[in-house]
């Protein structure tokens, strides 16, 4: 018969799972300001972003590189979020503003 682990190891695995997502941090990227603005972003600008960062958490996985073809030029590079960003950055300060009175 095959020796069975306690029902604490259970416990203990999951309890531990929970601490490293919370000390990883990678959860935590951006804050609120960041979240509301991807949530502000246009369909078809928010999967182009979701296919870039699935094709580098794969490519990473692989342990490859990028080739060179698809590399983003600098003069094509777009700040996609900026504009999204500020908006939610001066909207929270003015909610704040209004608060204070």
């Amino acid at each position: 018969m095959a020796s069975r682990a306690p029902a604490s190891s259970g416990r203990l695995l999951l309890s531990f799972r929970k601490w490293y997502y919370n000390a990883a941090g990678f959860n935590k990227i951006g804050g609120p300001d960041v979240k509301e603005a991807l949530r502000r972003l246009p369909e078809p600008v928010y999967n182009d972003r979701m296919f870039r960062v699935k094709r580098a958490l794969d490519l990473t996985m692989k342990q490859a590189i990028l080739p060179k073809h698809l590399w983003t030029k600098y003069e094509e590079d777009v700040n996609y979020l900026e504009p999204y960003l500020k908006e939610v950055i001066r909207e929270r300060k003015e909610k704040e503003a209004w608060q204070k009175k």
